[in-house]
C-alpha cells in the first residue's frame, strides 16, 4: 500500500474534512477523494462515514487509523536518521527526457561536486508520461518533460490532475540531425519531403495516451517509410555517426558534441514544429541546495545552446 495514503487518512482524521485536508495537503479535494477510496477499496472496509459532524472514522477506521500513526511515526523516525545523514551526502534524483543540453547540465554539476563527500545521484532518461508517473509514485524528486505545442493543454491538464507544478525550461523548434557525410549535408533550405529516402532514428516510446493513437508526430509516418527506434541515446548517436543515411530530429546539440561524432544540425522546418521543456515537481515540493545548483546549471547549458545560428 502507498504509505502517502496513511498520511493522508491521518490529516482526514484531524480536520474532519475532505476539503480542508485536501487544502492542508496541498492537494486537488477530488484527488484526495479518489485517493481515500482507493485506499478503501484496497483494505476491503470503510475508513471513515459522512455524517452531520463531519466525516469521522468508522469503527474499523479507527482500528487502521491507530495503526497508521504508529506507521508514520516509524516513517517519520527513519527520515530523520536520512536528515541527520544529510550533510554528507549530495543527492540528486531527477527523471529527464534524452536530450544533450539536459545531459550537458547533469555533467555541469557533477564537475562542481565536493568528492570528499557522499554523492548519490539518481538520473533516468526516459519519456514524459513515465517521468510524470515517477513523479506521482515518489520514486522520483524532480522531472523534465519534452511536449509538442499542440498538446500543451494536454499535459498542463494532466499535471495538474495530479498535483504537479510546472516552470518552462525552453520553447524551441526541432532542427535534422545528421552526418557530415549525409547526401543531404550540403543542400540549402531543407524540407521535410527531402528526408524521404532517409532512415530516421527515433526514440520508440515517446507516446501520448489517448491522444493520435498515442503517438506523438503521426504526420511523419507518411514522411518517412524507414525508421529505428531506440531507447537511449548511445545507439542514436553511434548510427547517426557510422550510417550517413539516418537523421533524427532534435534540439539544438552542443558543439563539442558534434564535433565528437561528426554530425552538423540543420534547420527543417514544417508545421506544428514548436516544443517545450518544462521542470516539474510535486505540489509543495521545498528544492533541496544541490537540487537548485543543478536547476542554475541546467539553464547554463541551455543557454548555450539556445542562441547558436542554425544555417
Amino acid at each position: 500500500m502507498n504509505t502517502l495514503f496513511f498520511k493522508y487518512a491521518i490529516e482526514v482524521e484531524r480536520t474532519r474534512s475532505i476539503t480542508q485536508a485536501a487544502e492542508n495537503l496541498f492537494m486537488a479535494q477530488p484527488n484526495l477523494s479518489k485517493a481515500i477510496k482507493e485506499m478503501e477499496d484496497l483494505l476491503g472496509f470503510a475508513v471513515f462515514e459522512r455524517t452531520s459532524k463531519g466525516v469521522i472514522p468508522t469503527k474499523k477506521g479507527n482500528a487502521f487509523l491507530e495503526h497508521a500513526h504508529n506507521i508514520v511515526m516509524q516513517l517519520d523516525k527513519i527520515e530523520n536518521i536520512a536528515q541527520n545523514d544529510k550533510n554528507n551526502i549530495q543527492r540528486l534524483s531527477i527523471s529527464i527526457p534524452r536530450v544533450s543540453y539536459i545531459s550537458k547540465g547533469i555533467t555541469k554539476l557533477v564537475g562542481t561536486l565536493d568528492q570528499s563527500k557522499g554523492i548519490n545521484l539518481n538520473i533516468q532518461e526516459t519519456n514524459s508520461m513515465q517521468t510524470i508517473n515517477n513523479l506521482v509514485k515518489g520514486t522520483f524528486n524532480l522531472g523534465i518533460i519534452r511536449y509538442q505545442e499542440l498538446y500543451e493543454q494536454y499535459f498542463h491538464n494532466f499535471l495538474s490532475e495530479r498535483n504537479l507544478c510546472f516552470e518552462v525550461i525552453w520553447e524551441f523548434s526541432y532542427h535534422v540531425l545528421f552526418s557530415k557525410k549525409h547526401k543531404l549535408a550540403s543542400k540549402q533550405n531543407l524540407v521535410r519531403e527531402d528526408l524521404s529516402e532517409s532512415i530516421e532514428i527515433i526514440h520508440g516510446d515517446n507516446m501520448i495516451p489517448y491522444i493520435s493513437n498515442g503517438k506523438w508526430d503521426t504526420e511523419d509516418q507518411e514522411i518517412t517509410k524507414k525508421r529505428i527506434y531506440v531507447y537511449e541515446r548511445g545507439n542514436q548517436f553511434e548510427l547517426l555517426s557510422s550510417i550517413p543515411s539516418t537523421y533524427m530530429w532534435v534540439s539544438t546539440i552542443p558543439d563539442d558534441m558534434l564535433q565528437r561524432f561528426d554530425l552538423q544540425q540543420r534547420k527543417c522546418n514544417y508545421p506544428g514544429n514548436r516544443y517545450k521543456d518544462l521542470l516539474i515537481y510535486p505540489k509543495g515540493y521545498r528544492f533541496m541546495e544541490l537540487e537548485r545548483r543543478f536547476i542554475d546549471k541546467l539553464y547554463e547549458a541551455k543557454n548555450e545552446v539556445a542562441f547558436t545560428e542554425i544555417e
